[in-house]
């Protein structure tokens, strides 16, 4: 139950550092654009874990988390538009790049462990 938790915390603490980034982006139209993009992205990963908890299945929790996966990835591709296009240092954003990678790779472990019980049966 505490890894629920965890990964709640975890997930908001995300979005909430996402939101920081963005108040402090650049007025120009492509930092607004893609600032909105990994706003999106990167707020909507906490909302399908809580989701995925509340799952009235199994199959429906691996899909909900194959959905916090998807925007994990958008929301890393953005970060990288965001390092190419000059709006922002690889540096600023290396914080965010990292718990895009760590909750991926958790979130991966869950869904093929879960498929795995799930098979078992």
């Amino acid at each position: 139950m505490q890894n629920k938790k965890d990964l709640k915390d975890r997930t908001k603490k995300f979005a909430l550092r996402i939101m920081k980034m963005y108040s402090s982006f650049p007025r120009s139209a492509e930092a607004q654009v893609l600032g909105k993009q990994v706003l999106r992205s990167g707020t909507s990963v906490g909302a399908n874990y809580r989701e995925a908890s509340r799952g009235r299945s199994k199959a429906e929790f691996i899909a909900k988390m194959g959905d916090c996966l998807k925007e994990l990835d958008e929301t890393t591709y953005w970060f990288e538009l965001l390092i190419a296009g000059g709006i922002l240092s690889e540096n600023k954003l290396s914080w965010l790049l990292q718990e895009s990678k760590e909750l991926t790779a958790i979130f991966v472990t869950i869904i093929k462990k879960t498929k795995s019980n799930q098979n078992k049966k």
